[in-house]
C-alpha cells in the first residue's frame, strides 16, 4: 500500500473509532443513570437482598451508573416504567402484559427457566376415572376451580376463550373453592368430577409437563392411572425482564449478554436476582406472552373481578 493510502486508511480507522466511541457515549449521556425497577418481597419494605452487589454487577455490564428502584407493588412498577422513570423492570407475566396494554412502550428481553427445562405453566383440566370425557361434557358435571381472580381461575378461562370456548366465571357447573388445594381435595373426595389445575411446562413444541396439580393429586392418594387430562391450555411464560422499547440497541445488547450468561459466570449473583427459577435466563419476545395478554384482556372485559 502506498504511504498516502496507508495514512488515509489509518486516519479513517481512527475516525471510525472516534465515531463509534461517540455513538456509545451518546446513549449513556442520554440515559444518565440506568434505572432498574424491582418489586420487594412482601413484608420486606423497600429492601432487596444483595442490592449493592447487583447494582455493581449491572454497572460493570452497562459501563455506566446504575440505580435500583424498589417499588411497593407491581402497580407502582408499571407506573414508573410507563412514565419513563425507569428503563428496565422485573415483572410477573401478567404485570408485564398490563404495562404493555397501558402504553405499548416496553418489550420483554429475557425470562427465567427452571433447571428441568420448564419455562412456565399451563392450565389443565383433570378428571378422575373418565367422568368428564370432554370439554363439551363439563356442563353436566361439577368442575372444581381455584378462587376467582387467581391465576388458577383466570388462566383456564383465558385459555379456553382463546380457543373460542367461553365460560362465565360464575357458571353453575363451576365450583369456586377457597384455594387451589381445596379444589384438589374436592376431586379426591368425590365432591367434584374434574378440577382445573396447572402444570409446569416446557416451551411450545416441547410437550414435557412437570409436577403441578397432577403430582399433588397423586401425593394425596389418587392413582396416576385414574387421572386423565381432558384439556391443556397454551403456555403462560414465567415473567420477563422488560425494557422500554426506545432503549438504545447497544444497551439492550449489553443487558442480554450479561443476563443470559449470569447463571454460568456468577451463579451467586443469579440467585440474588432470580430466586425462584434456577435454570438461568433465556431471550424472549412479545409473542411468548400472548397468554398473559389474554388474561389481562379477560379481566378488562369483565371475565375476572379484579
Amino acid at each position: 500500500m502506498k504511504p498516502a493510502l496507508k495514512a488515509g486508511a489509518v486516519l479513517m480507522a481512527m475516525q471510525g473509532a472516534v465515531w463509534s466511541g461517540s455513538a456509545q457515549a451518546d446513549w449513556r449521556d442520554d440515559v444518565g443513570t440506568f434505572r432498574i425497577g424491582i418489586v420487594a418481597e412482601p413484608g420486606a419494605g423497600n429492601t432487596v437482598p444483595g442490592l449493592p452487589l447487583l447494582t455493581q454487577a449491572f454497572a460493570n455490564a452497562m459501563g455506566m451508573k446504575v440505580e435500583f428502584v424498589v417499588a411497593r407493588d407491581y402497580g407502582a412498577l408499571i407506573e414508573a416504567q410507563t412514565d419513563a422513570r425507569i428503563e428496565y423492570a422485573v415483572y410477573s407475566a401478567t404485570a408485564y402484559a398490563t404495562a404493555l396494554q397501558r402504553c405499548g412502550c416496553i418489550e420483554p428481553l429475557v425470562a427465567p427457566v427452571d433447571s428441568d427445562g420448564a419455562v412456565g405453566i399451563r392450565a389443565v383440566l383433570l378428571t378422575k376415572d373418565g367422568k368428564v370425557p370432554s370439554l363439551a361434557a363439563m356442563e353436566s358435571h361439577r368442575i372444581a376451580m381455584a378462587p376467582a381472580d387467581s391465576i388458577g381461575s383466570l388462566l383456564p378461562l383465558a385459555g379456553l376463550a382463546a380457543e373460542h370456548v367461553r365460560i362465565a366465571e360464575d357458571a353453575s357447573f363451576l365450583v369456586q373453592a377457597d384455594s387451589a388445594a381445596a379444589a384438589e381435595t374436592m376431586l379426591v373426595d368425590g365432591r367434584a368430577d374434574a378440577v382445573f389445575g396447572w402444570v409446569r411446562a416446557a416451551a411450545d413444541g416441547q410437550p414435557q409437563l412437570f409436577g403441578g396439580t397432577q403430582a399433588r393429586l397423586e401425593a394425596a392418594g389418587l392413582s396416576p392411572s385414574a387421572l386423565q387430562a381432558v384439556w391443556t391450555s397454551d403456555l403462560l411464560r414465567y415473567g420477563p425482564h422488560a425494557v422500554r422499547n426506545d432503549l438504545d440497541p447497544e444497551a439492550r445488547r449489553r443487558l442480554t449478554v450479561f443476563l443470559t450468561n449470569l447463571k454460568s459466570t456468577t451463579p451467586d449473583l443469579y440467585d440474588l436476582l432470580e430466586s425462584k427459577h434456577s435454570g438461568g435466563f433465556v431471550t424472549v419476545d412479545a409473542k411468548d406472552y400472548a397468554m398473559a395478554e389474554a388474561i389481562v384482556r379477560l379481566v378488562a372485559t369483565g371475565g375476572g373481578r379484579q
